[in-house]
């Protein structure tokens, strides 16, 4: 295996490592927030979590997906390559934009429903973005 392959592979894998780690975020942590107890709440989540575990991923997918603009298999187009990219920037700009500004809310004021839903909500627009890129990844695939 050549080395734009390998890196492909790695991309390719990283981009549904993320997928797996905002669904997660989405589906299991996010939703069972609103039934921790609300004196409970404000050290649960100041308590040191797993956001290593979706920003580490996130880190390596962007940095071997720009690498691929360098260094792809022939066969990968580069207009699907910068698109990944873009859509793994609009990710993370959702995440600074909107869903660290409610994660730092959440660590003042501790449990309150509005904020709760906004960060829902922020998160299904993240998360679009995140399938739209696996699916893309996927679409690449079949072209090696």
């Amino acid at each position: 295996m050549n080395a734009p392959s390998a890196l492909f592979i790695a991309a390719f894998a990283l981009s549904f490592v993320v997928l797996g780690a905002t669904f997660i975020d989405a589906f299991v942590n996010y939703r069972t927030w609103p039934v921790i107890g609300a004196a409970e709440f404000k050290a649960y989540h100041q308590a040191p979590r797993g956001a290593a575990f979706v920003a580490v991923p996130i880190l390596l997918m962007l940095a071997s997906t720009a690498s691929l603009l360098w260094w792809h298999p022939p066969a990968i187009p580069v207009w699907s390559i910068g698109s990944a990219l873009g859509l793994s920037l609009f990710a993370i700009a959702i995440s600074i934009a909107f869903q660290v500004p409610i994660q730092r809310e959440l660590d003042r004021v501790g449990q309150s429903l509005p904020p709760l839903q906004r960060l829902g909500s922020i998160q299904g627009v993240r998360n679009v973005a995140h399938i739209a890129n696996s699916v893309l990844f996927l679409w690449m695939g079949t072209k090696l």
